[in-house]
């Protein structure tokens, strides 16, 4: 296989459809037709005798062989861009591009209404995309340049990728306003008596504060748990359930906040981002654009 024979633009689209997994949305990010992405598609099948994608229901899901080129072409087209972008000035007001962070709802939560619009009004040509990568999969995401950063809590250190503090936050407990459990002091036993909503990007297992009731060989009673950290609150103000979150993100809402009567570790987040990136103009602005917003936060 002579590389000489592929279009490499053909890679270009193959990056999207992987990323996308329809064939349709590549085309509208491509600002093409989707009968010339099948077309381009076909044709680096032919080149690579391999069918790269195969449909299984409305996506296109990437073959054994498309894995394992995904990484490298992503690479090469980084590489490429940003010896193109290293010739001219960055600009944030006249870069057009888009910028895929990996977060929670929770740090959504917490930073996007301060970030977003100091972004639009310094960069208003970035298109900012989040998403929910597992934690064990962030640094694959960034080394791939899939993601451009990730901001969650700490992780085992890896050589590939550079991290920073943004913030740490202590918990409150938050009630509705005309709570029974206002009348009396927050003690542990009370605590333990109300009924709570558990929230966590993960389907199952125990959360940070459930965490530091079992070392203190405690539990608390889960009425509800939610993958949602927005929806929770509105849940709070219409019922008896309590719930326990970062102390920054209770002040968004009009609710009650009593102070934890147990200890628990403070709630960190950091932002990662790939170590071959490091030098780049557009990601050194970005990243302390973010480090700067999450210090007022």
């Amino acid at each position: 296989m002579q590389l000489a024979k592929i279009d490499l633009n053909l890679f270009i689209v193959f990056e999207v459809i992987y990323r996308e997994g329809n064939l349709t949305r590549a085309a509208r990010i491509l600002n093409i037709t989707q009968p010339a992405v099948s077309n381009a598609l076909s044709r680096l099948r032919n080149s690579l005798d391999d069918p790269l994608f195969e449909r299984h229901g409305d996506r296109m899901k990437p073959t054994a062989f498309a894995e394992n080129l995904i990484g490298p072409v992503r690479e090469s087209l980084w590489l490429l861009n940003n010896g193109l972008m290293s010739k001219s000035h960055f600009d944030p007001r006249e870069t057009r591009k888009v910028i895929r962070i990996s977060m929670s709802d929770l740090s959504s939560a917490l930073l996007l209404p301060a970030l977003l619009p100091v972004l639009r009004e310094q960069a208003p040509g970035i298109v900012l995309e989040t998403r929910h990568i597992p934690q064990d999969e962030v640094a694959e995401n960034l080394t791939s340049f899939y993601l451009d950063f990730s901001i969650q809590s700490p992780q085992v250190m890896d050589q590939r990728l550079q991290n920073q503090l943004l913030l740490s936050n202590d918990y409150v407990c938050m009630v509705r306003k005309d709570h029974p459990a206002l009348h009396q002091k927050m003690t542990l036993d009370v605590y333990l008596t109300l009924n709570h909503i558990h929230t966590s990007s993960r389907p199952k297992g125990p959360g940070h504060i459930d965490l530091a009731l079992n070392r203190i060989g405690k539990k608390r009673k889960i009425a509800a748990r939610l993958q949602n950290y927005l929806v929770a609150p509105e849940l709070v103000k219409v019922t008896d359930l309590a719930l326990t979150v970062p102390r920054k993100l209770a002040a968004n809402f009009d609710l009650a906040t009593l102070e934890l009567p147990f200890n628990v570790s403070e709630k960190a987040l950091h932002l990662y981002w790939s170590t071959a990136k490091e030098e780049d103009p557009a990601n050194q602005w970005l990243r302390q654009l973010i480090i700067d917003t999450a210090a007022t936060v």
